[in-house]
């Protein structure tokens, strides 16, 4: 992994070549791979077509149902192999962690047992660790087996402290592969950075905590986190190249040293190559035809953010913030941090921003949230924004993205319904929670044209 950090690194310290480069090596990769595993749980993530966001395809199936309309099952959604097994009948894929003795025949009795129910090995690592051998399998088996059954037969086979998931065919994909796909993602974009964590290690829960937050609580401070990060166990922390701490808990799966200095080679990856952002733009035309840039935005553009907070009215400040508007400013280092999101600006032809739009990471869930200068209100800005940042949650595998707005935001509630979506409401005491559940088919939606007329919301 180090390798591959040291590659992408020297490739994207030489200017604009990189997306060419790294990408053209990972086409290569891919088309090359074995059909080995990856283990950390696949959230569908993929790099975006066009870094400014696409606008979501309506439709009229329900997230969860078939073409047909009818619910899906767990198998109809990727978890049965295709094809069935080589003996007949169904079969399903799984993802399964045993720790066996390190001792020679060990394995050999565990692979046996799982032959006599023809159960296929189709990719093995094995990590071994002071109290024995962490092995990792990824396995086809007959589709009436259950992962209950399947974890007492490892278990009665030496097997101890067994873990099974369904996996899908995308966890064919070989390790090497996949990990040079985050790291090729990363240099690209450092608002990947909590993505790939996430998609590296599976189900997680990751935190950066500032240095400021850290020093307060005194719970992993920076200060106590060595250059090198720390394992322990289910819970890992990492130095942030901006300062404090990254840290990520898995408590239903320890944490294995290859897992670790995988993350923490991501992390090296993006602090050596520092803030970064893709520079691609799009040009739109208004309904009135004045033109507008989308644009992906960052810390860097904290002041043009503040003075557009200037010019808003306390009012459009108060809708968007939901408290004292003289508070505003202060939320904009967070706001506009890759580390906690997405933001797309929209700004005129001299460059002032006039809007934002927030995609934020909030744990497991992901939260909109739109700000558009006052004189630019009502002219299909928000909905442009809004969709395209939907589109982004879509293309990283979130399943919903849910926005706070007040019962009184009309214009925030027109631009979620023109979504297309199934929408959820939420109200108590005057907030009003709105939450979109994305279709899968929207997560492959086409970038928006270049020059596209938009109109009014």
């Amino acid at each position: 992994m180090s390798d591959v950090t040291d590659a992408v690194a020297h490739f994207a310290e030489h200017g604009t070549a990189v997306p060419a480069l790294v990408l053209a090596s990972l086409a290569a990769l891919l088309a090359t791979a074995g059909f080995r595993t990856r283990w950390s749980r696949r959230h569908g993530q993929a790099p975006p077509a066009d870094d400014t966001g696409a606008r979501p395809p309506t439709t009229e199936r329900t997230a969860g149902t078939g073409p047909t309309g009818r619910e899906t099952t767990g198998s109809e959604q990727g978890g049965s192999a295709p094809g069935g097994s080589e003996h007949g009948g169904e079969s399903a894929l799984w993802r399964m962690r045993t720790t066996v003795r390190d001792a020679p025949g060990s394995l050999a009795v565990l692979c046996a047992a799982l032959a006599e129910r023809r159960i296929d090995i189709l990719s093995l690592q094995t990590h071994p660790l002071a109290e024995g051998t962490v092995d990792e399998f990824l396995l086809r088996a007959p589709g009436e087996l259950s992962g209950t059954e399947l974890a007492d037969l490892v278990t009665a086979a030496g097997g101890a402290r067994t873990w099974t998931e369904r996996a899908d065919a995308h966890d064919l994909v070989d390790a090497p592969t996949r990990v040079l796909a985050l790291a090729a993602r990363t240099a690209l974009d450092a608002a990947e950075l909590p993505l790939a964590l996430r998609q590296l290690l599976g189900r997680c829960t990751i935190r950066s905590l500032p240095a400021t937050a850290e020093a307060r609580t005194g719970a992993g401070a920076a200060q106590e986190v060595p250059p090198e990060g720390t394992l322990e166990d289910t819970v890992l922390r990492l130095r942030a190249p901006e300062g404090g701490v990254i840290s990520v808990e898995r408590p239903h799966l320890p944490f294995t040293p290859a897992e670790f200095a995988r993350a923490r080679a991501l992390v090296e990856l993006d602090a050596r190559l520092g803030p970064r952002i893709p520079h691609a733009r799009d040009v739109l035309t208004l309904s009135e035809g004045s033109d507008i840039t989308v644009r992906r935005a960052d810390t860097r553009d904290v002041p043009a953010a503040k003075a557009m907070h200037e010019r808003c009215s306390a009012r459009t400040l108060g809708l968007r913030y939901h408290g004292p508007v003289g508070d505003a400013d202060r939320y904009l280092n967070h706001l506009l941090s890759p580390r906690f999101g997405r933001t797309l600006a929209a700004q005129t032809a001299s460059g002032r921003i006039v809007a934002l739009g927030h995609l934020l990471w909030d744990g497991d869930e992901t939260e909109v949230a739109l700000l558009v200068e006052d004189g630019w209100q009502r002219r299909g800005i928000g909905g442009e924004l809004l969709g395209r940042l939907v589109a982004m949650a879509a293309e990283t595998g979130c399943e919903s993205v849910y926005a706070v707005t007040q019962a009184s935001n009309t214009g925030m509630v027109a631009a979620m319904r023109g979504l297309g979506l199934p929408l959820d409401y939420q109200i108590e005491e005057g907030t009003l929670v709105v939450t979109a559940r994305l279709d899968p088919v929207a997560r492959s939606g086409a970038p928006l044209p270049h020059g596209e007329r938009i109109g009014r919301e």
